[in-house]
């Protein structure tokens, strides 16, 4: 039997890329310079990763390409 991996804890950025990384941090400040609190620019800087590039690491076989990348 295949043993199961326990789910990934929320925050967990081990499976962004460095530059995914760079850039959160990099807004983040962004954001703390307009007024925000630490934990609030956190989450919208990850947000804003994500929005643009769709999340954490894109690879694997099997994976289908979307409309966007095509």
């Amino acid at each position: 039997m295949k043993k199961e991996e326990p789910p990934k804890a929320r925050g967990d950025k081990s499976s962004y890329t460095d530059k995914q990384k760079r850039q959160a941090e990099h807004i983040e400040t962004g954001y703390e310079k307009r007024g925000l609190s630490a934990k609030t620019a956190a989450a919208r800087a990850w947000a804003t990763v994500n929005k643009r590039s769709g999340g954490g690491k894109k690879s694997g076989s099997g994976r289908k390409m979307t409309e966007k990348e095509a």
